[in-house]
């Protein structure tokens, strides 16, 4: 009898492409967000990785003036193209309005726009303060309903949706954001944007004897930002773009707070139109309308 023997042979499973799970608590929180703040985030963190590795290279080049301005302006532009890129993968029928390029159209009659700032704090980045931040927000016909400021450097997340509270995320854990409780004026800490217009001179020189004391950080979206965690109480300012208040106008809202112009309307259409701001909690914004007036 003819004898017969038998080969063993491996079969190797053919491979599988799995998405990767989240492994870090960091990871854990940003997948447990909306579809929408999901996509917002991980483009941001991935324009942010960027940002982070020039912002080291900048102090280097603070020995040419030219230098670092390019530097800075290549940095902004390519962070913006990578939001662009990854939103637009995402959300291809989204409109999109950006600080550096020409407004994209929505397709397909859709009622979504991103708005999208890729560094503000410019002028801190150029200088190696590490206070500027990435933020996208995202608006449905003429109402923000969600939005992310991001500072890749201390790796900071501000987040809100409309309806669900604003918070702060940080590799640790989540903190529900609330505007501060201070009532009396004379106790308040002011974020203001300097001395970029006549018009903002003007108020300052108004509100100097009757508050706290008055900070200008560079950045408009953080200090915002500031005031829906309670950290400044109230932010008063003139001079701006639609970037620069989207998301803040949310997040203060969610925290608890009033966002309006220095005729007290609020709605957003109605602060840029005016171009003033006026951001805190009810009292304290009742006190300061009637300190700058009109």
């Amino acid at each position: 009898m003819a004898e017969f023997k038998t080969e063993r042979r491996t079969i190797t499973p053919r491979a599988q492409t799995l998405r990767k799970k989240p492994e870090t608590r960091e990871e854990k929180m940003i997948a447990a967000l909306s579809p929408n703040l999901n996509v917002m985030v991980n483009a941001a963190r991935v324009a942010g990785r960027r940002l982070v590795r020039d912002f080291g290279e900048i102090s280097s080049l603070q020995v040419s003036l030219k230098g670092p301005g390019d530097f800075v302006s290549n940095a902004d532009t390519l962070a913006e193209k990578t939001l662009i890129e990854m939103l637009s993968e995402s959300r291809p029928d989204y409109g999109i309005v950006s600080e550096e390029r020409q407004a994209v159209s929505p397709k397909n009659d859709s009622p979504f726009t991103w708005i999208i700032d890729p560094i503000d704090g410019t002028t801190n980045f150029l200088h190696a303060i590490p206070y500027f931040s990435i933020s996208i927000a995202l608006q449905y016909k003429e109402e923000i309903i969600a939005g992310i400021i991001f500072n890749p450097v201390t790796n900071e997340l501000y987040y809100a949706e409309k309806g669900k509270g604003a918070f702060l995320m940080t590799p640790t854990g989540n903190m529900r954001l609330r505007v501060s409780g201070r009532t009396q004026l004379s106790y308040a800490l002011v974020g203001s944007n300097g001395f970029s217009s006549k018009k903002n001179r003007e108020l300052m020189e108004k509100m100097v004897d009757n508050v706290a004391s008055i900070r200008y950080n560079g950045c408009t979206t953080l200090a915002m930002a500031g005031v829906a965690a309670g950290q400044l109480d109230l932010y008063v300012a003139t001079r701006f773009k639609i970037w620069d208040l989207a998301v803040g106008y949310l997040l203060i809202k969610e925290a608890g707070g009033y966002v309006c112009d220095i005729h007290n309307n609020s709605g957003m259409d109605n602060i840029i139109q005016s171009q003033s701001v006026i951001a805190g909690n009810h009292k304290l914004k009742d006190q300061i309308l009637k300190v700058i007036g009109d």
